[in-house]
């Protein structure tokens, strides 16, 4: 929050008023969780050297229904700028209609990756998406079954959004 004010703003003592407000904030302590470093030696994915060229994706379950059905987030995020997507999608949706939202919000906007990280999802391993990504040249790697560590930071970016939706959920009290 700092970071953000001070572009704009500045008061004496401005960091350490900021830290107090923060910290007693009601809705940011609800949803605050603590977070553990990853145990074990883990080998890090190269460190990619253009934008949206190694990508990470995974999907959030298990959300409420929308009034569009809409009950699962696809989450899409570049390893070098951690940007991301985040996609509603139905539980039913059919590979067809994956293809077709990443081909949109992904190919035509940033280009075909090189990589893709991703879990062992059944969407993910299918021979479908598997033929596709070949088709188009990109690599697709997959984390360990059960060790989402591997890949801390599409971890770290889906629990960043689940806070943020939790909270929202709090401040608009339907939580």
């Amino acid at each position: 929050m700092y970071q953000d004010l001070k572009k704009l703003y500045w008061w004496p003592n401005m960091k350490a008023k900021i830290a107090t407000y923060v910290s007693n904030c009601l809705t940011c302590a609800k949803v605050k969780v603590e977070y553990q470093k990853p145990f074990g030696l883990l080998v890090q994915p190269v460190i990619p050297v253009w934008k949206w060229e190694n990508i990470t994706m995974d999907f959030i379950t298990k959300l409420p229904k929308t009034s569009t059905e809409q009950d699962k987030i696809w989450v899409i995020a570049d390893r070098l700028t951690k940007s991301a997507h985040f996609l509603p999608m139905r539980e039913n949706d059919s590979m067809k209609k994956l293809t077709r939202q990443y081909l949109k919000e992904v190919v035509t906007r940033h280009g075909v990756p090189v990589l893709i990280i991703s879990d062992r999802d059944g969407r993910f391993t299918s021979q479908f998406w598997q033929s596709l990504q070949k088709a188009l040249g990109t690599q697709l790697d997959m984390s360990m079954a059960y060790h989402p560590q591997t890949d801390g930071q599409r971890e770290r970016t889906i629990q960043t959004l689940k806070d943020m939706l939790h909270a929202c959920v709090i401040d608009f009290g339907k939580g």
